[in-house]
């Protein structure tokens, strides 16, 4: 078993088992509970097998007066000194069989209860390389390997009661469908009947797997009643929250649940490859969008999805309030709540790698005022 810490793996027992091992549903973490009997401990991995979170979870055997060197030195997890532990004798090593995991609803972070009560848990903000671990039951101290997780079960245990409330909903039959129609219902509200359909474009990004969620539709509404532009927004992206707001933003609730969209009057076919990139990247790279961001097309192998005007574009900049650019006057779509949540549509504009560079060095608000001073339209065309 490796020693809690943060990157590629470090030295290996061989007598380590894996007690359970599984993959988030949107495969970006991997969920590894080790045992070699006398310490079990559990991993947080990317997909590249890298350490992003971790945690002690027990001792097997009676806990030492003092840190345990011999351990840490072979590069394996200690057992915790009996001052840092609720169970100085030790306990036996959990059953795989007695074991529930709940992913969050975000998919950054996890919990993993034994025979119903919660065992450990880690969360998104777990990072080994500032001394953050995750949170285990038989841990009574903080240690750089485990925090108590009696001091938040209140927070954890609403947590947990809400990702399970999210995962039973989600797979229920008819979920999809009946949450599919009200963003539609809300979008035939705000722009007016649609056209194409396209199911499930983030299968089509290449990172997708088969299985893997979210579900992300894509619909084309096409111009109507003075509208000389289409509107292409995304369905799906709102049915679930995105990761790591909460370390950034002390209320989440505003800013979890959004939608992308954009407004063009180029062929869809030219501009919809966009979206299979983006729709799903919060939940496969573990990040959430806000309003002003900037982001890079990543393949340099591969030209931007997106056509128009003759210039090379590089990335996108997410505008919440496109107005804030030249152009007729945009659609409203706030109104529509998810689980109590806003739904926030941010509008695609695309940008060049200079102005991605321009953005990064001196702000996205920056780069807003000066594609307004150029008479840069919101409408891609």
């Amino acid at each position: 078993m490796s020693v809690l810490r943060r990157g590629a793996a470090a030295a290996r027992n061989r007598a380590a088992a894996v007690v359970h091992a599984e993959t988030s549903p949107y495969g970006s973490r991997r969920l590894v509970i080790e045992t070699d009997g006398t310490v079990t401990a559990a991993y947080l991995k990317d997909p590249g097998e890298s350490v992003v979170g971790a945690v002690w979870v027990a001792n097997h055997r009676a806990a030492p007066e003092g840190l345990d060197r011999t351990r840490l030195d072979a590069g394996t997890a200690p057992l915790l000194p009996e001052s840092h532990v609720r169970r100085p004798e030790g306990r036996d090593v959990p059953e795989a069989g007695a074991l529930e995991v709940v992913w969050f609803e975000e998919g950054d972070g996890v919990a993993v209860l034994e025979a119903g009560d919660p065992l450990f848990v880690i969360p998104g903000w777990s990072d080994m390389g500032r001394g953050i671990p995750g949170y285990a039951r038989d841990a009574a101290e903080q240690s750089p390997f485990a925090f108590p997780l009696a001091e938040e079960i209140a927070d954890f245990g609403t947590r947990i009661d809400r990702a399970r409330v999210h995962w039973k909903t989600s797979r229920a039959k008819n979920s999809w469908a009946d949450y599919q129609q009200s963003v539609l219902g809300h979008l035939l509200q705000r722009v007016g009947p649609g056209g194409r359909y396209l199911h499930d474009v983030g299968r089509r990004s290449a990172n997708g797997k088969p299985g893997t969620m979210p579900t992300v539709g894509l619909t084309e509404r096409p111009p109507r009643d003075g509208r000389e532009f289409t509107v292409l927004s995304t369905v799906g992206m709102s049915l679930q929250r995105m990761p790591t707001i909460e370390l950034y933003e002390q209320d989440v609730s505003p800013y979890a649940r959004i939608e992308l969209a954009l407004a063009s009057t180029l062929p869809a076919r030219r501009t919809g490859d966009v979206f299979p990139w983006l729709a799903p990247r919060p939940w496969r790279s573990v990040t959430w969008f806000a309003p002003g961001d900037v982001v890079k097309w990543p393949h340099d192998d591969r030209p931007f999805p997106m056509g128009g005007e003759g210039r090379e574009w590089a990335g996108v900049l997410l505008l919440e309030d496109p107005t804030r650019l030249t152009g007729p006057a945009p659609p409203a779509l706030t109104g529509l709540t998810v689980q109590g949540d806003p739904v926030r549509w941010l509008w695609l504009v695309p940008v060049t790698a200079e102005e991605h560079r321009f953005a990064k060095t001196e702000g996205s608000d920056a780069l807003v005022r000066r594609l307004a001073r150029e008479g840069r339209t919101w409408v891609l065309s």
